[in-house]
């Protein structure tokens, strides 16, 4: 069997720009300066319900393309960032809730179209109590959200996207949490689908359901990405300790701190596309040729830009001792 390549490289959410940044150019030029060639653009910088009216939303866009091709970065995707968690979106009982989510991700997708950008992907949707204690609303809920993503991946292809993802969360109402709802979700939305692939986004801090009983390799960053890196175009990671999502940066204080280790990742990663025969989900998914780790730090209010952008900075350089520039090359046989 001939060998394929696969490349692992570095770059930063915009969650770090979100109420500090306003200019697209700024967004691009301190993503060159920090050292990352890659930018995963948060939704919360530009929002389809929030950021003005959709003629500024598409000039926004423009801008932000312009921009990234003056200082040589590739933007990968649009990602969902606070926002769409404080609702019930796609999982709501009532279909106008639901509704009114789709619209939004069909109004991202239109963004990063006119941004030059082919993908989108984040969390839409979080299951209520109410249903998580009824077996039958449960299954049936979960039901109509694979429905929900295999239309909106239809929608996707027929727009000109070329892949969702949906992100590995860490309480039972946003799915999937656990490494089974993981491998279901792939194989349901996947399975016969005509639209776009549907990939998942691991999180290297999205192991944290401690306290609703997550454990053994469910709490395990390094299973996550041996069982699922081959099939994420984009990991995030974030320096962390194992009951908590911080998104610390990766700098000599917080690797004290935290536990997730680069080498790991790594490993991991080029274990999930060795094995991929060997996932049940590779009968209707192909592995990826592309792995961004998308540094996602989220910075608190009070943290002042000097501080900040010296952190992104000196993770970015971090990250270079164990990816080099071009990108890491691994050949799979």
């Amino acid at each position: 069997m001939p060998s394929r390549k696969v490349t692992i490289d570095i770059g930063i959410n915009g969650a770090f720009l979100t109420r500090r940044w306003e200019e697209p150019d700024n967004f691009m030029r301190l993503t060159k300066e920090l050292g990352y060639p890659y930018h995963e653009l948060c939704s919360d910088v530009l929002d389809p319900f929030f950021s003005g009216d959709k003629s500024f939303q598409m000039a926004t866009a423009r801008a932000v393309a312009r921009a990234a091709e003056k200082y040589g970065i590739i933007i990968t995707d649009i990602y969902t960032g606070v926002a769409t968690h404080r609702f019930h979106g796609l999982s709501h009982s009532h279909p106008a809730v639901r509704q009114r989510m789709k619209e939004w991700i069909v109004q991202t997708m239109d963004i990063a179209l006119e941004m030059g950008v082919d993908r989108i992907g984040g969390h839409w949707d979080a299951l209520s109590v109410e249903v998580l204690e009824d077996v039958e609303r449960y299954r049936s809920a979960v039901k109509n959200i694979y429905a929900q993503i295999r239309e909106l991946s239809r929608i996707a292809q027929k727009k000109g996207l070329g892949a969702l993802y949906l992100e590995q969360m860490y309480v039972p109402s946003e799915l999937p949490w656990t490494l089974a709802g993981a491998e279901e979700f792939l194989m349901e939305v996947n399975r016969g689908n005509d639209g776009v692939p549907v990939y998942l986004t691991v999180d290297t801090g999205h192991q944290a359901g401690q306290g609703y009983g997550l454990q053994g390799k469910d709490a395990d960053y390094e299973e996550w990405l041996r069982k699922f890196g081959a099939v994420c175009e984009v990991v995030h990671i974030q320096q962390t300790v194992p009951e908590a999502s911080h998104h610390w940066p990766f700098t000599e204080e917080y690797n004290r701190k935290g536990h997730v280790r680069m080498e790991k990742v790594i490993a991991a990663l080029e274990y999930s596309h060795r094995h991929f025969r060997e996932q049940p989900f590779a009968e209707f998914m192909q592995p990826v040729e592309k792995t961004v780790l998308i540094a996602e730090i989220i910075p608190a209010s009070t943290k002042t830009e000097e501080i900040l952008l010296g952190e992104l900075k000196e993770t970015a350089q971090f990250l270079r001792e164990y990816i080099p520039e071009g990108g890491l090359q691994l050949s799979i046989g």
